[in-house]
């Protein structure tokens, strides 16, 4: 059975499924800020450890009106929920989800078991608003493991039931098992998209709108290339998303560090210089005023630092671009198309090694 701690004072906001609290930003489309860069130093993806730090970091995106944060059992290798419960997130809500590290990790007991870990280890006073499938487990019958969402949601344990990195026909699956069967039904999804990996628009954003399930994006500025500080496929930075020595850069290396990536990166920022505009600024821009995105929908930014937070925050708030700058992004898509990564999720690259420990591998 899983169990809440309620002796402490809870630290979110009470909130009715499906109203949003970063709809009180002022950007066209909310910004939530995803965590992934918060936890214990030394571990995946960790750009953030101090307390002192990462609370510097949120209270920037609290300053824009922002009240979503975003987080998931495998981050920070299971360090970053634990981060999150030591830090004041004045009212804030945290939606987190679970990886299937392992065949059957989406069956009954496993799932339930996760979400322990999850409440727990955010500190037993913060309730999840959204419990979200990180990726399917499709060695479990969607039908096993909806039922058991089904329950934990009738329990109270979380408000909305959330997907991420399934493709447009399992999230059709899933609705079509959900509504069968009068259970909870998915009403978030979570993809990577931006102005030069654009794969999820012809089947999955048409999907989503069809079930009314909101959409929120994360990978904004492609994993950090969008900075457009690499210009070779030889270009070897010693941290950061595309660092060489790590598995983690090595899949961002995969996935974006190629020739046709380059050139069509460097025709944009060609046409960006003229305007004098930054790379970053045009790519936060598009998702706001020319993208797929809805104004209900939401858009995840992470951050390693304050400032770099604050630039992306007061660059999300800003107007249209101009049509030229559009025209460059879309050419530049049309350059890229079906060399851009999928947006559906491989389960097999994240697994827990036999002491718990989250491993990625790129095989």
């Amino acid at each position: 059975m899983v169990k809440t701690n309620h002796s402490k004072p809870s630290q979110q906001a009470t909130a009715t499924p499906y109203i949003y609290f970063s709809l009180m930003t002022s950007t066209r489309v909310p910004l939530i800020f995803g965590t992934m860069t918060f936890g214990e130093a030394g571990k995946m993806g960790v750009r953030t450890s101090d307390l002192a730090e990462c609370q510097k970091v949120l209270d920037v995106y609290f300053a824009h009106g922002g009240r979503e944060l975003d987080t998931a059992r495998l981050y920070g290798q299971m360090t970053t929920e634990a981060c999150l419960s030591k830090l004041n997130l004045h009212g804030a809500t945290v939606d987190t989800k679970i990886w299937p590290f392992a065949p059957g990790d989406h069956s009954p007991a496993k799932l339930r078991g996760f979400f322990q870990q999850s409440v727990d280890a955010l500190g037993g006073h913060i309730k999840p608003r959204v419990y979200y499938l990180h990726a399917p487990d499709r060695s479990v019958d969607f039908a096993e493991t909806l039922e058991e969402i089904n329950r934990m949601h009738q329990e109270g344990l979380f408000e909305i039931f959330g997907l991420s990195n399934f493709a447009s026909w399992e999230v059709a699956e899933v609705v079509t098992i959900c509504k069968a069967k009068g259970w909870v039904v998915p009403k978030i999804y979570q993809a990577p998209y931006n102005a030069i990996a654009r794969l999820i628009e012809p089947e999955l954003v048409p999907c989503l709108r069809k079930y009314n399930i909101r959409l929120v994006v994360y990978s904004p500025l492609a994993g950090g290339f969008f900075a457009g500080h690499l210009t070779s496929v030889t270009d070897a930075p010693s941290e950061g998303r595309f660092e060489t020595d790590t598995v983690q850069g090595k899949m961002f290396r995969q996935r974006y560090l190629n020739n046709t990536y380059l050139d069509a990166l460097a025709d944009v920022k060609a046409v960006a210089e003229k305007h004098q505009l930054g790379l970053t600024e045009i790519a936060l821009r598009w998702l706001q005023h020319h993208s797929a995105l809805e104004s209900e929908d939401g858009v995840i930014l992470g951050a390693s630092s304050a400032e770099q937070l604050e630039k992306n925050c007061v660059d999300s708030e800003k107007g249209p671009l101009p049509a030229e700058v559009v025209t460059a992004l879309d050419n530049a898509w049309l350059k890229i198309g079906i060399q851009a990564p999928s947006y559906i999720g491989q389960p097999g690259l994240v697994k827990q090694d036999k002491d718990g420990k989250v491993q990625m591998t790129t095989n």
